[in-house]
């Protein structure tokens, strides 16, 4: 049986990247999914896609920043599949390349809003969908960045990304008993658009044992991991996807 068979899921981001390759592999897995993205026409795309390949799929472009955005997705589970079991929770900024002092308080707070907000947001509108189901699995997409090492000109993302590990372990804190199982997932370099140029990803490589950066894929199948049964005693955690990354600081 597939490891998401009849389950309903929500996941942000799903226009390109680890998004669109996560909503591909969960569709694959049985689940039926509510996709968003800003991009309108990018995540019909991804839909379309999907419903070619059989899977039964529901839109909502938005900007996952604003609280409302979160609502429609939630309505929108409910409405056409019924409720909600899982929500991938991966839409995220790089932000601004820059040291910190040149930050504006805008570009901060638009990170911000985008990488942590966001994934507040989410999480309070998809628990109470899950509670009526009995429980649920929320995934975030944080990163190595702010974790296990800092980078120069990144450091608006990786505050940003790194409060995902107390957001997790607040969430667990609450609703573990629920059977509400929070985690996140923590990429290395990924081979997206916002790993840059191939000058820059080769340099990436550079910082992960296994001397390479990550298909969008192998991202997916992590976050995969953390939503479907296999990890029904994993809780509040941060599973590190990073092609050893951080074992090698």
């Amino acid at each position: 049986m597939p490891l998401l068979q009849s389950k309903v899921a929500i996941i942000t981001g799903a226009s390109s990247g680890i998004g669109r390759a996560a909503a591909r592999l969960f569709s694959a897995e049985g689940a039926r999914l509510v996709l968003n993205a800003r991009n309108a026409d990018a995540l019909e795309a991804t839909a379309a896609e999907i419903r070619a390949a059989g899977g039964e799929v529901e839109t909502v472009a938005g900007d996952t920043a604003e609280e409302g955005t979160h609502h429609h997705l939630v309505a929108r589970a409910i409405s056409r599949f019924g409720g909600l079991d899982i929500a991938f929770n991966n839409a995220g900024t790089v932000g601004p390349m820059k040291p910190l002092a040149e930050i504006t308080r805008e570009e901060w707070q638009r990170t911000l809003d985008v990488n942590l907000t966001a994934a507040f947001l989410g999480a309070k509108h998809q628990i109470p969908a899950m509670l009526e189901r009995g429980g649920g699995a929320l995934v975030f997409t944080s990163t190595f960045v702010g974790t296990s090492v800092g980078l120069p000109g990144m450091a608006a993302y990786a505050a940003s990304k790194a409060a995902i590990s107390g957001l997790v372990k607040g969430i667990t804190a609450d609703y573990g008993a629920q059977d509400i199982r929070a985690n996140a997932v923590l990429p290395g370099g990924t081979d997206t658009a916002m790993a840059g140029n191939e000058e820059n990803k080769a340099w990436a490589a550079g910082l992960h044992a296994l001397k390479r950066i990550a298909r969008p894929e192998e991202i997916a199948s992590a976050a995969l991991f953390l939503a479907s049964p296999m990890a029904s005693f994993v809780a509040g955690t941060c599973l590190f996807a990073d092609g050893g990354n951080a074992a090698v600081k």
